[in-house]
C-alpha cells in the first residue's frame, strides 16, 4: 500500500522484533495503534476509492484517526480531576472568555467542582478553585506543588532565568539569596522604612505641583514604588523628570497592560502557532530586551567600583556572590540570572504596587465616606506635623482595614502565577502527573462569600470586628501562599500603608465630574487586573 509512508517503515521495524533506543513504552503503544490503523486503511482502500476519496483525503483521514487515538490515550492517562472534553489542538479554548478569564474559570468550577482539568491548547492544566483546595495544595502539600508552571509568554521571555519563573535548584538558590539580601538591607526593618518615608515625601512634593488640577495619577504613582526598588537594587533613586527613569516607567507600564490582551492569551493557549500570531504582544519581548539593557548598564557601573567587603545594594551583593562562586560549576549566579532577577524585582515590585495605589485612590473617590474616616484617624493618631511610620499601623485599624480591603477587592493577580507539581502527586481522589501546570486561583479565595459577606462590595468592615479592631483573615492572600508566595510581600505591605497614609495626610481626593460615573472595572481581566484610566484632583489640606 503506497500510503503507509514513514509510519509503515517505523512499525515494520518495530514488529520485526528490532528494538530502538529512542522508543519509550508510550512510543511502542503509539506505533502499535498506528499499525492497526494502517492495516485497517489498507483493507478498506478499495472501498475508499469506490467512494471517490483521493489520496490526500485518505491521508487526512489516517492522520486524524491517529491523532484521535493518541489524544484519547493521553487524555485518559492517570486519574485526573474531571473537566470539559477538549477539542483536538485547541483544547478548551472555546469555553473561555479571553477578556475575562476569571469569570470563565468560575463558571467551570460551578459545573465540575473546586478541582478540575482543562486543556489550554495541548497543555494540561489543573485548576484549584477555593480556599480549602488552595490550602491543601500550596501549604499542606506545598513541597509537591512548589514548581513553577510553564506559561508560554512567561517561558519565552524569562527562559527559566531569574527568581519568579525559574525552576528547581536555580529557583532555590536565587530565592534564598534574594530573601537574605533584602533582609540584610532592611526589608521589614528601619532602613527600608526610612527609604519609603523619604520617597513618600518626594511623592507629596510632586503631587503639590499639580496645584489641585485634574491629574492622571498613573505616572506619579508609578514613580514612587519604582524608586524604592531602584534604591534597593542600585542604591540611588531617580528624579521624576529623569529621561531614563521615564523610559523605564513606560516599559514596565506597557508590559503590565499587554499581559492582559486577548492576543497574549492566544499566544499562551496556542503555543505551536505562537510565532505566527500577530498582535501587540510582540512588544513584550522588545520591552524586556530594553529593560535588560537598562539593568546591564547599571551592573557595568557597579562592576567598576565594586567593593565585595562593603556591598551597598542588591547588585553589589549579587556580583560579590558571582565572584565567590566563579569556581563552582553548580552555581546559578551569573550575569544572565542577575539581569532577569532585577527585571523580576522591577516588574513585581513596581507595577503591582503602583496599580494597587491607583485602584485604591479610585475606590476612595467612589466612597467619600471611607476617605473621611481615614482623614479623621490620621488627624487623631498622627496629626499633620510628623511623617507617618509603620508603627502607626497598630493604632490605625480603620486605615489598615481599608488597605487590606483595597487589595482584596481589586484582585490584582486573579489567576495567580501558575505552579506545577514536581512529581506524580496523589491529591484527594486524583493522581496529578509530574509537570502538570496548576492554576491555584486567587480570585475565588479573595471573593469567598462566607468569609467576606457581599464580596462584590468594597467594604472595609470585612477586616474589622464588632468593636472596630482590625481582624486578620486566612483568606487574605493577594501575594499567594506557600513556598512560591511573593518574594517582596513584606516590602509591598509597608509601601502600601505608608504611601496611602502619607497621601491622605496631605491631600483630600476630589473627583473630576460626578463620582457615580467613574468606572472601577477594567476592559480586560487576564493574568493581571489593572485599573481603568481616570483623573482626580489632589487638594492640599
Amino acid at each position: 500500500m503506497e500510503n503507509k509512508s514513514c509510519f509503515s517503515t517505523r512499525t515494520n521495524h518495530l514488529f520485526a522484533g528490532q528494538s530502538h533506543p529512542f522508543f519509550s513504552t508510550f512510543e511502542y503503544k503509539r506505533l502499535a495503534s498506528e499499525k492497526v490503523l494502517l492495516r485497517a486503511v489498507g483493507r478498506s482502500n478499495r472501498t475508499m476509492d469506490a467512494l471517490g476519496l483521493t489520496t490526500p483525503a485518505l491521508l487526512a483521514c489516517v492522520f486524524f484517526l491517529i491523532f484521535l487515538s493518541l489524544w484519547n490515550y493521553g487524555f485518559k492517562r492517570g486519574k485526573l480531576p474531571p473537566g470539559p472534553t477538549p477539542l483536538p489542538f485547541i483544547g478548551n479554548i472555546l469555553q473561555l472568555d479571553l477578556k475575562n478569564m476569571t469569570a470563565s474559570f468560575s463558571r467551570l468550577a460551578e459545573k465540575y467542582g473546586p478541582i478540575y482539568t482543562l486543556y489550554l491548547g495541548t497543555q494540561r492544566v489543573v485548576v484549584l478553585h477555593g480556599y480549602d483546595i488552595m490550602k491543601e495544595a500550596l501549604i499542606d502539600q506545598g513541597e509537591a506543588f512548589m514548581e513553577r508552571g510553564d506559561i508560554p509568554i512567561f517561558k519565552d521571555f524569562a527562559r527559566g532565568q531569574g527568581v519568579v519563573f525559574s525552576h528547581g535548584e536555580r529557583w532555590k538558590q536565587i530565592r534564598r539569596f534574594s530573601l537574605m539580601t533584602l533582609r540584610n538591607f532592611g526589608m521589614g526593618k528601619r532602613s527600608i522604612e526610612e527609604r519609603i518615608q523619604e520617597e513618600s515625601q518626594c511623592l507629596v512634593e510632586e503631587l503639590r505641583k499639580t496645584k489641585g488640577q485634574p491629574t492622571d495619577p498613573t505616572f506619579i504613582l508609578g514613580c514612587a514604588p519604582c524608586n524604592v526598588i531602584c534604591s534597593v537594587l542600585f542604591r540611588d533613586r531617580f528624579k521624576y523628570n529623569d529621561e531614563k527613569f521615564l523610559y523605564l516607567m513606560n516599559l514596565l507600564n506597557e508590559n503590565f497592560h499587554l499581559f492582559n490582551k486577548p492576543w497574549t492569551q492566544l499566544y499562551n493557549f496556542l503555543p505551536p502557532f505562537r510565532i505566527y500570531l500577530p498582535g501587540q504582544h510582540r512588544r513584550i519581548f522588545k520591552n524586556l530586551k530594553e529593560l535588560k539593557i537598562f539593568v546591564l548598564e547599571r551592573v557595568q557601573e557597579h562592576q567598576k567600583i565594586l567593593d565585595p567587603n562593603n556591598p551597598q545594594d542588591y547588585i553589589d551583593c549579587f556580583l560579590s556572590k558571582m565572584q565567590q562562586e566563579k569556581e563552582n560549576p553548580q552555581s546559578e549566579f551569573d550575569l544572565e540570572n542577575l539581569k532577569m532577577t532585577a527585571v523580576d524585582l522591577f516588574g513585581a515590585g513596581t507595577e503591582t504596587t503602583s496599580s494597587t495605589l491607583r485602584y485604591g485612590l479610585l475606590l476612595l473617590l467612589k466612597n467619600p465616606e471611607v476617605q473621611a474616616k481615614i482623614h479623621e484617624e490620621i488627624a487623631r493618631v498622627i496629626g499633620h506635623n510628623r511623617v507617618p511610620s509603620i508603627k502607626d499601623r497598630q493604632d490605625m485599624p480603620y486605615t489598615d482595614a481599608v488597605v487590606h480591603e483595597v487589595q482584596r477587592f481589586i484582585d490584582i493577580v486573579p489567576l495567580n502565577v501558575p505552579h506545577a507539581v514536581i512529581r506524580d502527586t496523589q491529591f484527594q481522589l486524583y493522581v496529578i502527573p509530574k509537570g502538570t501546570t496548576i492554576f491555584p486561583l486567587l480570585s475565588p479565595v479573595l471573593y469567598d462569600s462566607k468569609e467576606f459577606p457581599n464580596p462584590d462590595q468594597f467594604d472595609p468592615q470585612h477586616f474589622l470586628d464588632k468593636s472596630g479592631k482590625f481582624k486578620q483573615s486566612d483568606y487574605f492572600m493577594p501575594f499567594s501562599s506557600g513556598k512560591r508566595s511573593c518574594l517582596g510581600e513584606g516590602l509591598a505591605r509597608m509601601e502600601l500603608f505608608l504611601f496611602f497614609t502619607t497621601i491622605l495626610q496631605n491631600f483630600t481626593l476630589k473627583p473630576v465630574g460626578d463620582p457615580k460615573e467613574l468606572s472601577i472595572k477594567n476592559t480586560y481581566v487576564g493574568f493581571t487586573n489593572v485599573p481603568p484610566p481616570y483623573k482626580l484632583r489632589f487638594v492640599p489640606h
